[in-house]
């Protein structure tokens, strides 16, 4: 990662740098969690554009009758924009700083599983200039809150270091090469939207994560400018490791290399939960900290309970013990959600980056 090359666009890197510096900035909630309270049926995530015979290109990778696109939530940037279009909005108008693009599955490894994997770049660069759009038009209106695009890099639905077969402990259905090219992808198109900022984000193998971001600096390195890097694990259970089996500490000095902007943990746990790993991370790390955890932990039928009042009280907290640069919500989150947190950090000053010594460094 070569951090010594300019911003893309310095004027907004700054205007960002400056609000991290005041405030505690909010980030958006869930984008699922509210696309399905739309309840869509297959023939709405199809649209016009990937209806029976509409889309050649579509048809020749076999994506007829047979092949169902219903729960493909990165799909309905191109088939319903004004869906993904409202649910920005309602989370720019609930205090939102930063809104994360529809792109979580936009990669060509996880749109696979729908065959469309040949829409990666499309899916990124129309999901990230939506988020713009809905940005600008927000920023117009208060023009002293500037409001930032999260272009999304989501883990995609293989692992690196873990075999899917336990009786092949050896065996990956991935490659680092394969990561790389699909990132790479990816942020082409996310960039090109006009993202403000790149998010690797609910990393449960690092080893993805280090494929992401060497991908990441390979596409800065030939545009020849870079933007900020967020970067965002998950917990996976109460045992306070990622899935490839990292303590937050190590997550952390794992990818402390590419210099982020901030490093966090969102999904899996509720706030409650990921509190003292929270905690952890701030205690060591040398950048700012995120943290948009799910709306506490998913009942019987896999819902999620938690009242944004509830939430927000336990997020106020952590901003009060000065362990965060930025909060928002992660599955089962909501516009609610989001107003409640933003107002129980309103006036809390930031967690303060630690001092550095050059020398010791």
């Amino acid at each position: 990662m070569n951090n010594n090359l300019p911003w893309l666009d310095p004027a907004r890197t700054q205007l960002l740098l400056d609000a991290l510096a005041q405030r505690i900035l909010v980030i958006d909630g869930a984008m699922g969690t509210m696309i399905q309270s739309y309840d869509l049926d297959e023939p709405e995530y199809r649209g016009q554009r990937f209806a029976e015979g509409r889309d050649a290109h579509a048809q020749h990778e076999h994506h007829g009758p047979g092949c169902d696109l219903k729960g493909n939530n990165d799909l309905l940037s191109l088939t319903q924009p004004q869906i993904i279009q409202a649910v920005h909005t309602a989370y720019l108008d609930a205090g939102a700083d930063l809104i994360e693009t529809n792109t979580f599955n936009a990669t060509t490894i996880s749109q696979t599983d729908y065959h469309l994997e040949h829409l990666a770049y499309e899916l990124n660069r129309e999901g990230a200039r939506i988020a713009r759009e809905c940005c600008d038009a927000a920023e117009a209106r208060t023009p002293d809150k500037p409001r930032f695009v999260i272009g999304v890099l989501g883990p995609t639905s293989r692992t690196a270091s873990i075999s899917p077969d336990v009786n092949d402990p050896g065996f990956r259905n991935v490659t680092f090469e394969e990561l790389d090219t699909a990132y790479r992808e990816a942020t082409r198109g996310l960039l090109d939207g006009g993202a403000d900022v790149i998010m690797v984000e609910t990393i449960f193998d690092t080893l993805n994560a280090k494929a992401a971001l060497y991908a990441i600096g390979r596409e800065f390195e030939r545009r020849g400018a870079r933007v900020p890097i967020m970067i965002s694990g998950t917990i996976t259970d109460m045992s306070g490791r990622t899935l490839s089996g990292q303590t937050a500490e190590a997550f952390y000095y794992s990818l402390r290399h590419a210099q982020p902007l901030s490093i966090g943990l969102n999904c899996a746990l509720g706030a409650s939960e990921l509190r003292q790993y929270v905690e952890a991370l701030s205690n060591v790390a040398e950048c700012h900290i995120s943290t948009h955890p799910n709306a506490g932990l998913p009942n019987a039928f896999g819902g999620y309970d938690e009242l944004p009042e509830t939430m927000a009280e336990v997020i106020g907290e952590f901003a009060r013990s000065g362990l965060v640069n930025l909060v928002g919500g992660c599955c089962g989150t909501s516009p609610a959600h989001i107003r409640a947190i933003a107002e129980a950090v309103r006036g809390v000053p930031p967690r303060a980056l630690p001092v550095i010594d050059e020398k010791a460094a």
